[in-house]
């Protein structure tokens, strides 16, 4: 069998196992012609560096109004992979590709290669490989950007032949081969793109406002800053069970009291939790802690970071999702608080002193599902994403929650049995969370113990007493306004995408 013809046409069917056997084995008999024709000390199929002058994109960007037949007597050197190529007599086609996705045209001929060089190429090069050429740069008689080659190397042999670039790889190939999914789709490099101005923009942002960017523990001695189940490991070295950071909320707050008064952090967390289209165990979130503000400063704040971060990417705060839909984070966000807006939504009065006893009939009644361990915060949250979450569009700002799932969080300064903590959602899911945090030790400890009486009773997201965080915060930390929003929701909402799309290499199994 001769390996897959380099033009492979539109319409052809994905090589099958057998195809990719033979091909592969086809591809290292080549691999073997180049170690063989290899002269110098360093030996081995590849060159150690090839000479490039320039690159795709800045040739691109230099010489892309070239008009047809024009030749501009500058000699380049240039790298690529080959990802279309066409071989005729005298004359020799190929696409090189660089990691960005433009492209540039070899055109390698008898003329000005001569007959053994022509013959290697026809011989060797296949798609898939890294290609050295160096030549003129000039416009093809059809008005494409080339080179006019005069010398080549393959700098990387494909040992496995690419996919078929012009039919689209599954969601499940795209995620588990991602390095594929670079190479062949657009939209993959282009979330890899926004992801790294997304970055940039929210340090822009902070910067900004005075915020100091620091660095917190992954592992922990004890998981603490969120309702969630965590990793547990295992130090060789302490002879200790270690905790995988699932929040660094505890950490970031330690630096408030010790006079880092605006501290952010992009850190990396891990739960030990379930995987859907909006959550993965391990991802990226922000947080971000300001001293002398509130839930309503550090509102405004988010507000200003997700704008910016999708102007970043969009060049507006309107968006266009993968799919086509416009989607609005322009303007000021609604702010819609919880109790309120379930009584509107359910046409029933709920509020913080609604008996335990009642909200699970109100739940049995509407059909919502009742959590694992049941207390009135957490049925007062299932009603109101059942009753109230489906009919937001716009982002919004949820306000006011029940104080018995918000451990980390100040009482309301006017409404009693809430906390001044709001949950942002766009696109039908939280993107983001944000407190006027609870920064007295005293009540502090209280909640953690009440939250110990959970974990006692089998409640495996609960939190623990956390006595190094107390006695911090018995050394003093001033009213603060906090937030962590996911990086990866941040993608979502920009561009509309799921989770393990915005991620480069997420967790599958």
């Amino acid at each position: 069998m001769t390996d897959t013809p380099a033009n492979t046409p539109a319409d052809a069917p994905e090589p099958t196992e057998d195809d990719v056997f033979e091909q592969k084995a086809v591809r290292l008999a080549k691999r073997e012609r180049l170690i063989d024709a290899r002269t110098d000390a360093a030996g081995g199929a590849y060159p150690v560096a090839v000479p490039i002058t320039t690159t795709i994109p800045a040739l691109r960007a230099e010489y892309g109004e070239l008009e047809a037949g024009a030749e501009t007597g500058v000699t380049v050197g240039v790298a690529g992979r080959i990802v279309f190529s066409r071989n005729t007599g005298k004359l020799c086609f190929a696409s090189l590709q660089a990691g960005d996705g433009s492209r540039i045209q070899a055109m390698v001929s008898l003329a000005n290669v001569g007959d053994e060089s022509l013959a290697a190429w026809k011989e060797l090069v296949d798609l898939g490989d890294h290609v050295f050429v160096s030549g003129e740069v000039i416009s093809s008689r059809r008005g494409e950007l080339s080179i006019m080659v005069s010398e080549w190397q393959i700098a990387s042999k494909a040992i496995l032949p690419l996919p078929n670039l012009h039919s689209e790889l599954s969601e499940e190939s795209r995620v588990r081969s991602r390095f594929l999914d670079l190479i062949v789709r657009d939209r993959a490099r282009e979330t890899v793109i926004a992801r790294a101005k997304t970055n940039a923009s929210v340090r822009q942002t902070f910067a900004s406002h005075g915020f100091l960017e620091v660095e917190t523990p992954m592992l922990q001695v004890q998981h603490g800053g969120a309702s969630a189940r965590p990793f547990i490991t295992n130090s060789n070295a302490f002879d200790a069970d270690l905790y995988l950071r699932i929040a660094p909320e505890l950490f970031l707050k330690r630096a408030v009291v010790g006079g880092i008064d605006r501290v952010f952090e992009i850190n990396r967390n891990f739960r030990n939790e379930g995987a859907d289209s909006t959550h993965s165990p391990e991802f990226v979130m922000i947080e971000a802690y300001q001293a002398y503000s509130d839930y309503n400063g550090i509102a405004d704040l988010t507000q200003e970071l997700i704008q910016n971060a999708a102007i970043a990417v969009a060049g507006s705060t309107t968006v266009t999702w993968a799919d086509g839909t416009e989607y609005d984070l322009g303007g000021q966000w609604d702010r819609l608080p919880m109790y309120g807006s379930l009584s509107e939504a359910s046409g029933r009065t709920v509020t913080p002193e609604t008996p335990l006893d009642e909200l699970v009939a109100f739940a049995n009644e509407a059909g919502v599902d009742l959590p694992p361990h049941p207390t009135h915060g957490k049925l007062v949250e299932e009603l109101w994403e059942h009753f109230v979450k489906p009919g937001l569009t716009r982002p919004t700002f949820v306000m006011d929650f029940p104080i018995d799932t918000s451990p980390l969080v100040r009482e309301h300064r006017s409404i009693p049995g809430v906390v001044e903590k709001w949950d942002l959602y766009t696109r039908g899911f939280e993107l983001a969370t944000g407190y006027s945090e609870l920064v007295d030790p005293v009540i502090q400890r209280e909640r953690f113990v009440e939250q110990a009486k959970l974990a006692a009773r089998g409640d495996v997201e609960a939190m623990r007493i956390d006595e190094e965080f107390l006695r911090a915060l018995e050394h003093g930390m001033p009213p603060t306004g906090g937030m962590g929003m996911g990086i990866d929701r941040l993608l979502m909402a920009i561009t509309g995408l799921g989770i393990r799309e915005t991620i480069l290499f997420p967790l599958v199994k």
